[in-house]
């Protein structure tokens, strides 16, 4: 029996925390911009996918978590629109391209938000969390497929933490970026990789 009982407390504490709730305090959670991104995706010409990414420094999140209920936490989400990035590092003059008027205007628009306002609980570590995302000056609804990946205190911060990974979708031209549309897809695929620490 105290071996039984040994085994399902071990197993118990190599599982992921439910989504429902989580074992760790609730309160405000701010990602750590060394372990976040966010890559979008776009087909060029139907040949290829092109891939960019948000540089770490611009990305500015916030969890209010109810950790005794997950539903009822907030997400909100600035990005400094400028730092925009493709991933060739020395492709300055195209970086200057995305962030101008004839994609994402960034110079009149500077910031992207995204801003939760509901998150349904989907399964044991899942959730879909809808918001409103800001490009441009122009708001839409966007749902991102969230995966708790790990909720404990963090090994190297000793700090309660989280985090997760999410996917979305959108079409540009709702946020009036229709720079190239045709032979650049309507349609963006985004990833989040995010970890998040509890602050003081």
């Amino acid at each position: 029996m105290r071996l039984m009982l040994a085994a399902a407390t071990t197993l118990a504490l190599m599982l992921p925390a439910s989504a429902e709730s989580l074992d760790i305090p609730s309160g405000t959670y701010k990602n750590d911009p060394t372990h976040s991104s966010i890559v979008w995706k776009v087909s060029h010409i139907g040949f290829s996918t092109y891939t960019g990414m948000f540089a770490r420094e611009a990305i500015d999140a916030t969890i209010e978590l109810d950790a005794d209920d997950v539903a009822n936490s907030k997400l909100s989400v600035t990005l400094a629109g400028r730092e925009v990035r493709t991933l060739h590092p020395g492709d300055t003059d195209f970086n200057a391209e995305i962030a101008s008027a004839m994609f994402m205007n960034t110079a009149e628009f500077p910031e992207v938000t995204f801003t939760a306002t509901e998150i349904d609980v989907t399964g044991e570590n899942t959730a879909d969390i809808t918001g409103e995302l800001t490009i441009a000056g122009q708001t839409h609804p966007l749902t991102l497929k969230t995966t708790l990946n790990q909720a404990a205190n963090h090994p190297m911060a000793g700090t309660p933490a989280l985090g997760i990974t999410a996917t979305g979708s959108l079409m540009r031209s709702q946020y009036g970026n229709e720079g190239l549309l045709g032979p650049i897809s309507d349609e963006v695929t985004i990833e989040i990789q995010a970890e998040f620490m509890k602050q003081d």
